[in-house]
């Protein structure tokens, strides 16, 4: 990490990369960086064989019972648009939350707004939980999905997905979750907590580059195509393939990023995702724990951080959100992002709207010193805006 920067933009991709997934990447790549499935010639297979074997892994991963059944995509909000897109039709009705992030909230609005469809969102507590009950009484006999993010990029709390997920069994209803803020640091089971697909991408906690995430997609979850082009197969008929993965896949992989991503989790893996939580979470309670102590911060959701991620959102009192930002970039070289996250509704509920407000998120390689001198500059922070008196 340059010179002595304290990075805790975490949740919007993990920085830096390990450094042997980097490497390891780039020299698979140069070696083997062909088109998978696009010839018949050694390399061309040895690509395609890369690109099967980052499936199983991601397959088991997701306890997804199908290795074919995991679709490449750009990121989160790629996958999650095409099982949107390819689920709905006309008439439809889905439900989801107030917690989500815009990948979820525009494609919904934007199909709506067709008149297409239309969508309930479920309220959050006081701590930033959905209760499975509302989902329950939110379904209808037209909804056609329930679509929860699993931890929130704002608040960090952890949906209780498997309890969601037999609410929407018992109604006969696919549930998607958004797994961009949890894949790589809560496991996700979705055959046992009975999910029709799940939506991740691959440069936050799974440690790989940007530019790569995808769908694991239940056996049960027929989903329409929605995008059309080469496969590598099938090339003498003018109808996309329609078999899984290609089914959803048009044009060549991103193999680089591919790549990455497997040895991304090869790197999970060896580090064990539950051991890299409790490191995350236990700096969280660090900070949380300062930064309650101070007068004039407020904190948000973070008073049990038993179903929680890494991540935590604060106000400081006569000082814009975006401000706080800037003074710790600019007089203590630390790292945040601020503003309303991609995620409005939640700043709309908390009352936060519409500026928002200052997001740590930790990762994997953060220290207790840094914490300590984040502490430390908020303190200074904080102090300044009581000074000031100016209303936030």
């Amino acid at each position: 990490m340059p010179g002595d920067l304290i990075y805790l933009d975490n949740a919007a991709t993990t920085y830096p990369k390990p450094r042997p997934v980097l490497d390891r990447m780039i020299d698979i790549y140069g070696r083997q960086g062909v088109s998978p499935g696009r010839g018949s010639y050694d390399l061309a297979v040895e690509a395609e064989e890369l690109a099967g074997a980052a499936r199983s892994k991601l397959a088991r991963f997701f306890k997804c019972p199908d290795p074919d059944r995991v679709i490449f995509a750009g990121n989160a909000t790629d996958a999650l648009n095409l099982v949107i897109q390819g689920l709905i039709r006309p008439g439809d009705h889905v439900v989801s939350t107030r917690l989500e992030h815009n990948s979820v909230l525009r494609p919904l609005y934007h199909l709506r707004q067709q008149g297409r469809i239309d969508y309930d969102l479920a309220s959050f507590d006081g701590q930033g939980f959905i209760d499975p009950a509302e989902i329950g009484r939110l379904i209808r006999a037209d909804t056609r999905m329930v679509i929860v993010n699993h931890a929130s990029n704002v608040l960090g709390t952890v949906q209780p997905v498997a309890e969601i997920g037999r609410v929407c069994a018992d109604r006969g209803v696919p549930l998607i979750i958004d797994a961009a803020q949890s894949a790589g640091v809560i496991p996700i089971d979705m055959s046992a907590w009975q999910v029709g697909a799940v939506a991740f991408t691959g440069h936050k906690s799974l440690f790989g580059p940007s530019g790569i995430g995808g769908l694991a997609v239940s056996p049960e979850l027929e989903i329409q195509i929605t995008r059309f082009g080469g496969t590598g197969i099938d090339s003498h008929s003018l109808t996309h393939t329609p078999t899984f993965p290609h089914r959803l896949e048009a044009g060549t992989l991103n193999l680089l990023g591919v790549i990455g991503l497997s040895l991304g989790l090869d790197f999970l893996e060896a580090e064990g995702i539950e051991v890299i939580h409790r490191r995350e979470m236990e700096l969280l309670a660090r900070l949380r724990d300062g930064l309650a102590g101070l007068p004039g911060i407020r904190l948000y959701g973070v008073e049990d951080l038993s179903r929680h991620v890494g991540l935590m959102m604060v106000n400081v009192e006569g000082i814009d959100p975006e401000d706080v930002g800037a003074i710790l970039d600019a007089d203590f070289d630390i790292a945040v992002r601020v503003g309303l996250h991609c995620a409005p509704l939640v700043h709309e509920s908390l009352g936060t709207a519409p500026r928002g407000g200052v997001r740590f998120s930790l990762g994997p390689f953060n220290r207790v010193e840094e914490i300590d001198r984040t502490i430390a500059a908020m303190r200074l922070i904080a102090e300044s805006g009581k000074r000031s008196g100016k209303p936030r």
